[in-house]
C-alpha cells in the first residue's frame, strides 16, 4: 500500500507541475499577445512596420547580392573586381533610399494629380523603347541604355498604371455599376500597355501588369463574374503566347517535365532545386554556396532565393517568406484603416503587386510555377526594379501616415523621431467631397466611401446607406470639422 500511495502522490505532483507549467505558458502568451495588441494599436504602428520591413529586406538583398555576384563580377582579363556588381547594386540602393524619401514626403494629393501625366509618359516610353533608341538585353528590347545608366520603362509603367487606375476608378465611383464606366478607359489603356510590353517581348512584365490590373478592379469592388472572365482570358492568352514563341513553349514543357533536358533547357530549374536541397535546415553558411560558381547561371537575378536556401537554409527562406507575409498583412491593414478611397485602392494594389511578384519568383524557384523571369523584390540584383520597389515602399509608408489616428497624432503631438529625421510634413486630414443633389445610386454615395474590397461583405444597398456616414466617421476618428486634428491616442 505504501508503494501504491507513493506512486499516486508522485503522479499528482507531476500533474500539478504540468498544470503550473501550462498556466505559466498561457500567462506568457497572454502577456505577449496583450503587448503586441497594444503596440499595434499605436497610431504610427503601420508606418514603423513598413520602414522595418523595407529596411530588413533591403539589408538581406545587399548581403545576398554581395555573395551571389562575387564570382560573376571577377574577370581577370580586364582586372574587374569581385565587388563590381555589388558596388552597382549598392549605388542603386542609395538612389532607392532617395526615391523612398520622395515617396514618403511628396503629398499623396500631388501624386494623384500627377498620375495622368505619368501614365501618358509611360505609354510614350514603352512605344519609344521599341524603336532603335531601345536596347536589346537578353532577347528583350525593353531598355534605354546611356553609358553606365539604364532604364526599364515597364517597371515605371506598373506604378503609373496603379496610381492612374485608382484615380480613374475613384473619380467614376458613382457610375461603376455600369460596365462601360468600370472598364473604360482603364481596360483599353491597360491592354495597350500589355501589347507594348509583349512586343519587346517581356512576359514577366506583362504578368505583373496583369496583377496590377486585377488588384485595381478587386479593390474597386468589381463584380466577381468579371474576374472569372479575366482568369479565363489570361489562361487563354498564356496558351496562345506559349504556342507563338518557342522559348515560352520550352519553359512550359520544362516545367511539366524538368528531367527531359537537365543540362539544357531545365538547367536553371534543376540547379535551383539542388541548391535548396543542399542548404538543409541552417544552410552551408553565408558565402559558402556552390551554386554561384556558374552551376546556377545569373543567380543574383531571378534565382537568388535558391542561393538564400543554400547558404542560409530553410530558416533563411522562412525569414524571407515571413517578411513578405508581414508586408501583406500591414499593407492590407493600411488599406482598411484609411478613409480616402484613392489611398485604399492604391495601398491594396501596391501590396498585392509586391507580394504576388515575390510569390511568383519563389514559386518558380521551388518548382511550383514555370520560369517567367520575375525578380524577387528588394533582394534580387537590379537597378530600375530596386529603385521602383523602394518607391512603392515609400508610397505605402506615406499611406500609413494618412490613417486617421496617425493624422491626429502627427498634427497634435509633432512629427516624431522619424518624421523629424526625414523632414516629413504633417499629413492633411481626409475631407470627403461635398454632397450633390440628385437621386439614384450616385447621390447615395457622395460621401466618398471607397469601393474597396474590404467593404465588399456588405450588400450594395447597405453600402449606399452607409456612405453618407463616411464623413461623420472621419470626424469621430480624430479629424476636426475644419480640417484640424483632435488629440487622439499615443504615437
Amino acid at each position: 500500500m505504501t508503494v501504491v500511495d507513493d506512486a499516486r502522490e508522485n503522479q499528482r505532483r507531476r500533474e500539478r507541475g504540468q498544470r503550473r507549467s501550462r498556466e505559466r505558458a498561457e500567462r506568457g502568451f497572454a502577456a505577449v499577445r496583450t503587448t503586441l495588441t497594444a503596440w499595434l494599436s499605436r497610431p504610427l504602428a503601420d508606418f514603423h512596420l513598413i520602414l522595418a520591413t523595407c529596411g530588413t529586406l533591403g539589408v538581406i538583398g545587399i548581403v545576398m547580392v554581395l555573395s551571389a555576384s562575387s564570382v560573376t563580377s571577377y574577370n581577370p582579363e580586364n582586372d574587374a573586381s569581385v565587388y563590381a556588381l555589388f558596388q552597382k547594386h549598392l549605388l542603386f540602393a542609395v538612389v532607392g533610399m532617395i526615391v523612398f524619401w520622395l515617396g514618403v514626403r511628396v503629398p499623396l494629393r500631388r501624386i494623384r494629380q500627377l498620375s495622368s501625366t505619368g501614365m501618358v509618359g509611360c505609354l510614350g516610353l514603352l512605344a519609344l523603347v521599341l524603336t532603335p533608341l531601345g536596347t536589346n538585353v537578353n532577347g528583350s528590347q525593353g531598355w534605354f541604355v546611356l553609358g553606365p545608366l539604364s532604364l526599364q520603362p515597364v517597371e515605371v509603367a506598373k506604378v503609373a498604371l496603379a496610381l492612374w487606375g485608382a484615380h480613374i476608378l475613384v473619380t467614376k465611383y458613382n457610375v461603376l455599376h455600369q460596365w462601360r464606366h468600370l472598364l473604360v478607359p482603364l481596360l483599353p489603356a491597360a491592354l495597350l500597355m500589355f501589347a507594348l510590353v509583349m512586343a519587346q517581348p517581356d512576359l514577366g512584365g506583362t504578368i505583373t501588369l496583369g496583377v496590377v490590373l486585377v488588384a485595381l478592379l478587386w479593390f474597386a469592388g468589381a463584380p466577381k463574374r468579371l474576374f472569372a472572365v479575366i482568369i479565363a482570358s489570361g489562361l487563354a492568352g498564356v496558351v496562345v503566347l506559349a504556342l507563338v514563341a518557342q522559348y515560352r513553349l520550352d519553359r512550359i514543357m520544362t516545367f511539366l517535365n524538368p528531367d527531359a533536358d537537365p543540362l539544357g533547357k531545365g538547367l536553371q530549374a534543376n540547379q535551383a532545386l539542388y541548391a535548396l536541397a543542399d542548404g538543409g535546415l541552417f544552410g552551408k553558411g553565408l558565402g559558402q554556396g556552390q551554386s554561384k560558381w556558374m552551376y546556377l547561371p545569373n543567380v543574383q537575378h531571378d534565382f537568388i532565393f535558391a542561393l538564400i536556401g543554400e547558404e542560409l537554409g530553410f530558416v533563411g527562406c522562412i525569414v524571407v517568406i515571413g517578411l513578405f507575409g508581414l508586408l501583406a498583412s500591414v499593407g492590407l491593414r493600411i488599406a482598411v484603416r484609411n478613409l480616402d478611397p484613392w489611398i485604399r485602392i492604391v495601398a491594396g494594389t501596391l501590396t498585392v503587386w509586391l507580394v504576388a511578384q515575390a510569390a511568383i519568383n519563389i514559386g518558380y524557384v521551388v518548382g511550383l510555377l514555370p520560369v517567367t523571369g520575375v525578380t524577387l523584390p528588394m533582394i534580387s540584383y537590379g537597378g530600375t526594379s530596386l529603385i521602383v520597389t523602394m518607391l512603392l515602399f515609400g508610397i505605402l509608408a506615406n499611406c500609413a501616415r494618412h490613417e486617421p489616428e496617425a493624422v491626429a497624432a502627427l498634427r497634435t503631438q509633432g512629427p516624431g523621431k522619424f518624421g523629424r529625421l526625414m523632414r516629413l510634413p504633417a499629413p492633411d486630414p481626409y475631407r470627403p467631397p461635398a454632397k450633390r443633389r440628385g437621386g439614384g445610386r450616385g447621390s447615395a454615395a457622395k460621401g466618398g466611401r471607397p469601393a474597396a474590397r474590404s467593404a465588399r461583405s456588405a450588400s450594395a444597398p447597405d453600402r449606399r446607406r452607409a456612405a453618407p456616414e463616411y464623413g461623420r466617421r472621419a470626424t469621430q476618428r480624430g479629424v476636426g470639422r475644419r480640417g484640424t486634428a483632435t488629440r487622439r491616442g499615443r504615437r
